[in-house]
């Protein structure tokens, strides 16, 4: 039989547009998109679909609004295949809060505004710290941790064989480009975000992220939610509150999670809200697993008529 995970998106994959056709089609989504915009006190919904994009990238707008679609996709597949069920959940950094509201570990709108929130706390870690990252293609993780080590960056994202993304002090990163031929790398690319996400530099938001956890009411998940810093499931409500409080400064072990969920016999991934990057993911780790995606109305359709097809697990 068929056994189901749902994978959500994370930072990054946000684009001004996203949630549109949803908003064109289905009055439900609409909705949804007004429920948020109720929770935030802010029209969420208008700013993920005609932007602008310096405020939609900006970190506290980008996670809620990933958030959302990411829900919306889920809650539109849902209401056309009432039948439809899935037998875990993981998140890619951002992303698990989201595969933790989906197994009922809190509510939609509990979780978008500690999304929120969350955002608006590592945006002010990386306004004191001047940190990056980079993306390391072609190196092991035991390769990528000694280039780290002599660079003084840290890993932040075990995505896929081939592909790790680290994080640190501006110079580190600097540093670790440098090295990374060295090493054997096949390209060392920087990438454009706001500062060094997954690193001992947004430790100062771990604080912040506790104490706004602590008021939101958290329940055991109905199905296994992976944990980006163990790639494994999370556990009672605490342990749940610690973890997502640990990834803030730990690397997203998203491989290891994935092949967990192979391990213990997943062998049907869908991928809900923004761009293709988890399936991508999925390809390099399996290529052999089915993958499809919710990012819009026609790739909804698509998976709809795949899950048609196919037996769901018992």
């Amino acid at each position: 039989m068929t056994k189901t995970a749902l994978l959500f998106a994370g930072q990054g994959a946000q684009v001004v547009g996203m949630g549109r056709d949803f908003a064109e089609v289905y009055p439900f989504a609409r909705t949804l998109f007004d429920q948020a915009n109720q929770a935030l006190g802010y029209d969420l919904g208008t700013l993920c679909i005609s932007g602008p994009e310096s405020d939609l990238t900006r970190t506290e707008n980008a996670q809620p609004a990933i958030y959302l679609i990411s829900w919306v996709a889920l809650a539109l597949l849902q209401h056309r295949l009432p039948a439809f069920s899935f037998q875990a959940t993981a998140g890619l950094s951002l992303g698990e809060f989201t595969a933790l509201a989906a197994a009922g570990a809190f509510s939609f709108e509990d979780g978008l505004r500690i999304v929120r929130q969350r955002g608006r706390f590592m945006h002010e870690a990386c306004e004191v710290t001047q940190g990056g990252m980079a993306a390391i293609i072609g190196l092991d993780e035991p390769s990528t941790r000694e280039l780290c080590v002599a660079a003084g960056a840290t890993l932040a994202n075990l995505n896929c064989p081939g592909q790790i993304v680290i994080s640190g002090a501006a110079d580190s990163i600097f540093a670790a480009i440098q090295l990374a031929k060295v090493h054997g790398a096949k390209k060392a690319v920087p990438l454009t975000v706001a500062g060094a996400y997954h690193s001992p530099l947004m430790a100062s938001a771990q604080p912040k992220l506790a104490a706004a956890l602590a008021g939101v009411p958290l329940r055991p998940p109905r199905v296994p939610v992976i944990a980006n810093v163990t790639g494994k499931p999370h556990g009672s409500p605490a342990e749940i509150a610690r973890l997502l409080i640990d990834q803030v400064t730990s690397p997203v072990r998203w491989e290891d999670s994935i092949r967990y969920l192979l391990a213990e016999g997943f062998n049907r991934f869908i991928e809900l809200g923004p761009g293709t990057a988890l399936s991508g993911f999925m390809k390099r780790i399996d290529k052999s697993i089915p993958v499809f995606n919710v990012a819009g109305v026609p790739s909804l359709e698509a998976t709809l008529l795949a899950l048609h097809s196919a037996p769901e697990a018992p």
